[in-house]
C-alpha cells in the first residue's frame, strides 16, 4: 500500500523527522530550489501538509496541491494558515495546542523578570569585570505586586495569570467577553484602559485579521515611560514601529519580545535599543514540549488518514 505523501513546509527536530518519513512519503518545500517546479512535479499527489506556525500554508500552496485533505501545524498558531481557501475546499487544519502553554507561559514570565530585574545586564555587568571596577550593579525595578495586564485569557494568557498570581500581582486581562474562569481578575475590555492600569502588560492572545497591531500607538502610550511590553503570542498583535519609536523616545519603559516581523530577519533597530530584551521566538522551546508538539503533528495526519477524528481540529 503506497504511503500517503505528505509535504513538508520546514524542518523538524530529528525526533520528528525519522518517523515522519518512516510512516509517509515526504516531500520537502524547504529544501527545493525551483519551488514553483516542485510544486507543479509534485502539488498533485500531496494529500496533506506538515508546516509549522510561522510558516503556515499560503492559498498558492494550497491550489498547488488539488488533492489536498489537511494541514497539520507544528505549532498553536495557524494565522499563517490561509483557512478561508481551505474553508472553500473543505480542507481540515490542526495545530498543536496544550502542550506548548506552561512553557509559553513560563518564558513570558521569565522575560518580565529578566527586563525588570535588569538579569541580562546584571550578567554581563559581573562577566566583564564591571562589577570589580565600577562596583554594584545599578539598582532595578521589583515585580511582586505590581499591576499585571495580559491582553487575551485563552490557555497562554490564564496560565500567565496563574503564575503571576505567585508574586501578588494585581491582575487584569482584555478579552473579547469576560471568563467565567476568571471571576477574581479584573476584566477590563479596552486594550488601551488595560494598558492604562498595567505596569506589565503580556500580549497572548490568538493573531488575526481583527487582532493585527492591536497593541497600538494607543496602546504603547497608555502604557507609558515606566511600563514594560512583553509579547509570546505572533508579531502582527503589535505595531512594530510604533513600538520602536516609543523605545527609542521613552514613552515606553521597555519591551520583552519573542516574536518578530519578517523573523528571524528582524528589524534592526531592534538590536541598537538597550531597553528591549530579545529572544528568537523560542517560548515552546523545550525538549519535553518539542516533542509533545511532534507526536501531536503525526497524530493528528495519522487519525486523518485513518477515518478517526481529529486530536486537535482547528476548523
Amino acid at each position: 500500500m503506497n504511503k500517503p505523501v505528505i509535504l513538508q513546509m520546514g524542518a523538524y527536530p530529528e525526533w520528528d523527522e525519522v518517523p515522519l518519513n518512516e510512516q509517509y512519503d515526504v516531500r520537502r518545500y524547504f529544501e527545493a530550489g525551483d519551488k514553483a517546479a516542485f510544486l507543479a512535479n509534485c502539488g498533485p499527489l500531496v494529500r496533506g501538509i506538515a508546516t509549522r506556525g510561522e510558516l503556515g500554508a499560503s492559498r498558492q500552496i494550497i491550489e498547488a496541491c488539488p488533492n489536498l485533505e489537511v494541514i497539520s501545524v507544528y505549532g498553536v498558531g495557524f494565522d499563517a494558515v490561509d483557512l478561508a481557501a481551505c474553508r472553500e475546499r473543505g480542507i481540515r487544519v490542526t495545530n498543536t495546542p496544550d502542550v506548548l502553554t506552561g512553557d509559553v507561559a513560563d518564558l513570558g514570565v521569565a522575560m518580565a523578570l529578566a527586563v525588570a530585574r535588569g538579569i541580562v545586564g546584571a550578567e554581563a555587568w559581573v562577566r566583564d569585570g564591571s562589577w570589580t571596577e565600577k562596583g554594584n550593579y545599578p539598582l532595578q525595578r521589583r515585580i511582586w505586586g505590581k499591576k499585571a495586564g495580559i491582553l487575551g485569557l485563552g490557555r497562554i494568557g490564564y496560565e500567565i495569570a496563574q503564575r503571576l498570581r505567585g508574586f501578588g500581582m494585581d491582575i487584569a486581562y482584555s478579552d473579547v467577553a469576560a471568563k467565567d474562569y476568571a471571576a477574581d481578575l479584573t476584566f477590563i475590555a479596552d486594550p488601551v484602559e488595560l494598558a492604562r492600569h498595567s505596569e506589565f502588560l503580556f500580549v497572548a492572545l490568538a493573531a488575526s485579521e481583527a487582532t493585527r497591531h492591536i497593541v497600538s500607538d494607543a496602546v504603547i502610550e497608555a502604557l507609558g515611560p515606566e511600563g514594560v511590553l512583553i509579547n509570546v503570542s505572533r508579531a502582527s498583535n503589535i505595531d512594530e514601529e510604533a513600538l520602536i519609536s516609543a523605545l527609542k523616545d521613552g514613552r515606553l519603559g521597555a519591551a520583552a519580545l519573542d516574536v518578530f516581523v519578517g523573523e528571524p530577519a528582524i528589524d534592526p533597530r531592534f538590536r541598537a535599543l538597550p531597553n528591549v530584551l530579545l529572544q528568537p521566538h523560542q517560548a515552546s522551546g523545550t525538549i519535553e514540549t518539542r516533542k509533545a508538539m511532534g507526536e501531536l503533528v503525526r497524530g493528528n495526519l495519522a487519525a486523518h488518514f485513518a477515518g478517526q477524528p481529529l486530536l486537535t481540529p482547528v476548523n
